[in-house]
C-alpha cells in the first residue's frame, strides 16, 4: 500500500499552521518567563539586563511574599468566594438547565432566549445600580455581595452549555430510568448529573476562573482591605511598591499559580466538556 504525498501547497498550509501556532504560544510564554525571571531580579539587572537571567538570583521577592500574612489572606478570600460562586452558579443553572433541556412547556424557548440575552449585557454598565442595590441590602463589606452577582452573571453561559450537554442524553435513558421508578429529581441527581460530569467541569471551570480574575467588584464591594481578593491586592501592592518593579512581578505571578495551576490539572475535563457541549 503506497503511501499518500504530500502536496505542496498542503505542506505550505502546514508550516503557515505552525507558525501561528509558535507566534501565538510566545505571545502567552514570553511575558509570563518575563514576569518568573524578573521577580528573582532586582530593580538594576531589570534596568540593564531586562531579558537575560538574573545574576545575581534574588529569591527575596518571592520568599518574603509568601511569609506575609497579606498574601495568603488574600488568596483565602480569593478561594472562598471562588468555590462559593461555583457552587452557586452551578447548582442554579444545572437545575435550569435540566428544565429547559428535558421538559416542554410553553415559553420555554422565550426563557431561554432572555437567559441568553444576559450574554449580550456588559458586567461595568451594572457596576452602579449593583452597588446600589447591595449597600440597601446590607451586603457591602460583605462576600455574599460578591458571591451572588458573580453567580448571577455566570448563569447565562453555564445554562447554556449544559443544556446542549442534557439535550445530548439520550431519551431512552430516561425511559429505561423511569421504568426502574425513577422521578424526575431522582433522575437528574443519580443518573444525569454523574452522566455531565465533563460539563460540570468545565462550567466549573469557567466560574472559578471568571471569579479569580475579577477587579471591579471585589474592589468596589470591599472597603475592608481583610476581605480583598488577590486582583485588588495586586493593584494595592502595586501602587504600595510602586518603585519596586522586581516585586511587584513577584507578586503578580504569584498570584497567577493558584488559577493556573488548577486549569492545567482540569485541561482535559474543560476540553471534553466543551466539545461535547458543543456536540450536543
Amino acid at each position: 500500500m503506497t503511501a499518500m504525498r504530500t502536496t505542496p501547497a498542503a505542506r505550505a498550509r502546514r508550516l503557515v499552521l505552525h507558525l501561528v501556532s509558535i507566534l501565538i504560544g510566545a505571545t502567552i510564554v514570553v511575558p509570563i518567563a518575563f514576569g518568573v525571571l524578573g521577580g528573582f531580579k532586582d530593580n538594576g539587572q531589570l534596568s540593564t539586563n531586562p531579558l537575560g537571567l538574573p545574576d545575581p538570583w534574588v529569591p527575596e521577592n518571592y520568599t518574603g511574599i509568601l511569609t506575609s500574612g497579606v498574601f495568603w489572606r488574600q488568596l483565602g478570600n480569593s478561594t472562598l468566594i471562588g468555590l462559593a460562586t461555583v457552587i452557586v452558579v452551578v447548582g442554579a443553572s444545572a437545575m435550569a438547565a435540566f428544565i429547559f433541556a428535558r421538559f416542554t412547556f410553553r415559553g420555554r424557548e422565550f426563557l431561554f432566549t432572555v437567559f441568553a440575552v444576559g450574554l449580550m449585557f456588559p458586567f461595568a454598565v451594572a457596576i452602579l445600580p449593583l452597588f446600589i442595590i447591595l449597600r440597601s441590602v446590607g451586603l457591602l463589606d460583605n462576600p455574599l455581595g460578591v458571591i451572588l452577582p458573580q453567580a448571577a452573571f455566570g448563569l447565562p453561559v453555564t445554562i447554556i452549555i449544559l443544556r446542549s450537554f442534557f439535550r445530548s442524553i439520550p431519551a431512552e435513558v430516561e425511559e429505561a430510568a423511569t421504568l426502574d421508578g425513577c422521578g424526575p429529581f431522582a433522575f437528574f441527581w443519580r443518573i444525569l448529573l454523574p452522566m455531565a460530569r465533563p460539563a460540570l467541569a468545565t462550567v466549573s471551570i469557567l466560574a472559578i476562573v471568571a471569579s479569580w480574575n475579577n477587579f471591579m467588584l471585589p474592589l468596589v464591594v470591599f472597603t475592608d482591605q481583610s476581605w480583598w481578593t488577590l486582583p485588588v491586592g495586586v493593584q494595592a501592592f502595586q501602587g504600595q511598591y510602586a518603585d519596586d518593579t522586581a516585586r511587584v512581578l513577584a507578586f503578580v505571578i504569584l498570584s497567577m499559580v493558584p488559577a493556573l495551576g488548577f486549569y492545567g490539572l482540569a485541561e482535559r475535563q474543560l476540553i471534553g466538556g466543551l466539545a461535547g457541549s458543543v456536540k450536543g
